[in-house]
């Protein structure tokens, strides 16, 4: 690596090994490291870190941090930390097993948090002191400011408030990145707040690179090395299936006057699912999208490149090895269309809300009165977490939660009588599309919900044992309005693990 990517003067005796910058870190205490699904996440210093766990636990002593990131990272930091066990608290999401496995046995202690709260939270203490901030960034300019690489997330306030800093200067970053950021410093605290100036989805508001104190960097590490995201798997028919249903539905609100020609600004959860659907908007004819979002994943690229979205904002990205590279290759080309802020400013509910944001997320299970679980296995088994989710179902113009109908090879239906744990309440849910169809839950009652999500999203397999349910709650509950039989609210799912079947 050239010296073109660290351009102050001020930092390059403090270039050194991952090993020795990870010696910085110290038992017990508490960590915030870059990264947003699987970008811009720091490569070597948590493998360092990992490395040195390891060894101090060989001899028999204790070693935990408590790591803060943007959402979730990649094998060389969630996964390697775990493994050794070097985690005694995580937040504010994660997808490695081996996180997940130790977070469900309970020896993993985990907040799963709304992504627009977390910096809030952190300034005023919640998470503890943060005593080191371990930070990817594309380059270091010549008065200090740090040029983030493929994700901003968190790194504004994990820079703030950090006591030291590493700093990981990835060269394998296009170093055309730089430009694309948009970094808003008007934020504060209340009772200080005042009105955030973004009007249309790719306003520019603030600054291109980051602020650092250079007096508490302590280690600055030279690497070169890929961001990590599994690729995404073909659209199935079920995904094609759902991603048609939601198309025909806005089509119809297009129609009824309730949406413009080019929609409303379009968030999108991660997976087959909504990339499926964004292909669906280009095959359907929808042109001029905008995007205000968490994250850009292969199908919002794919809109990007073929002028159907004319605009994206962003805190990160997840693509695939080959989107990857086709980013890299063009980046000239995204960086006019490309705007990546903190989480902070595109979790943003008061933006959200004016924005008027169209919510596409996915969901474990719905039950008959619309009520979404997103993260929890069965009751009780984390599975991610709630990412960004809630900070657009409850603020968004359309709240929009996807899922197939089935999973487990069929054996559990996805709508259920009763989630066994909520994320989002029946309040904020307005469409729930399964491969079966589609129910628009806006401005009906709870019974009312009901009849149109067994009639729409529930599996034929499944219809009936619903349907019976519903008839025998309206009957014999205790309150009418929320029909309920108590005992079996939940006996689907005590069934499944009893038997590996929500069948009767």
């Amino acid at each position: 690596m050239s010296d073109e990517r660290i351009r102050d003067a001020r930092l390059l005796d403090r270039i050194m090994s991952a090993d020795a910058a990870a010696a910085f870190i110290e038992p017990g205490t508490t960590v915030a490291m870059s990264g947003f699904t699987g970008s811009g996440y720091p490569k070597a210093v948590p493998l360092a870190l990992a490395q040195r766990i390891e060894q101090r636990h060989a001899q028999g002593e204790p070693f935990q941090i408590r790591l803060l990131t943007g959402a979730s990272t990649a094998p060389e930091l969630d996964g390697a930390l775990a493994k050794v066990d070097g985690l005694a608290l995580r937040l504010p999401f994660q997808s490695d097993p081996d996180a997940r496995k130790r977070i469900n046995d309970g020896t993993l202690e985990y907040i799963d948090a709304h992504l627009s709260h977390v910096a809030q939270h952190a300034w005023f203490g919640f998470y503890g002191e943060i005593d080191t901030a371990v930070i990817e960034v594309s380059a270091i300019r010549e008065d200090g400011a740090l040029v983030p690489s493929t994700s901003v997330g968190n790194n504004k306030t994990w820079l703030d408030l950090a006591k030291k800093v590493i700093l990981e200067v990835n060269d394998w970053q296009p170093a055309g990145v730089e430009g694309m950021h948009d970094i808003y410093y008007g934020t504060a605290l209340p009772p200080h707040r005042r009105p955030i100036p973004l009007v249309h989805p790719d306003d520019r508001i603030g600054e291109t690179a980051l602020r650092c104190d250079p007096a508490k960097v302590v280690a600055v590490v030279r690497t070169h090395g890929p961001d990590r995201n599994s690729p995404f798997n073909p659209a199935d028919e079920c995904s094609r299936q759902i991603a048609a249903h939601l198309i025909e539905f806005l089509q119809h609100e297009v129609k009824a006057g309730r949406l413009p020609p080019n929609l409303l600004p379009l968030q999108s959860g991660v997976g087959n699912i909504p990339n499926a659907v964004l292909a669906g908007l280009a095959a359907s004819g929808f042109r001029d999208l905008t995007a205000f979002t968490e994250v850009i994943q292969d199908g919002m690229l794919d809109l990007l490149h073929e002028g159907i979205l004319t605009s994206a904002s962003c805190t990160g990205f997840a693509l695939s090895p080959e989107a990857n590279e086709r980013f890299k290759r063009d980046i000239d080309f995204y960086r006019q269309r490309i705007v990546m802020r903190t989480q902070e400013i595109s979790n943003h509910p008061e933006l959200v809300r004016r924005l008027g944001c169209i919510g596409m997320n996915g969901m474990v299970e719905a039950d008959l009165y619309g009520n979404v679980n997103s993260t929890h296995i069965m009751g009780t088994r984390i599975q991610n977490g709630i990412g960004g989710s809630g900070d657009f179902a409850r603020n968004g113009f359309l709240s929009i939660f996807l899922s197939p109908s089935t999973a487990k090879g069929g054996s559990i239906s996805s709508i259920v009588p009763m989630v066994s744990h909520v994320d989002h309440t029946e309040h904020d849910v307005s469409i729930i599309v399964t491969e079966q169809g589609l129910a628009d839950l806006r401005g009906l009652s709870p019974k009312q919900r009901a009849r149109q999500i067994i009639a729409h999203c529930a599996h034929p397999d499944f219809r009936d044992a619903l349907q019976d349910y519903f008839a025998r709650a309206c009957r014999d509950s205790y309150g009418k309005h929320t029909p309920h039989l108590l005992p079996e609210a939940l006996s689907w799912h005590q069934r499944w693990l009893d038997t590996g079947t929500m069948r009767p």
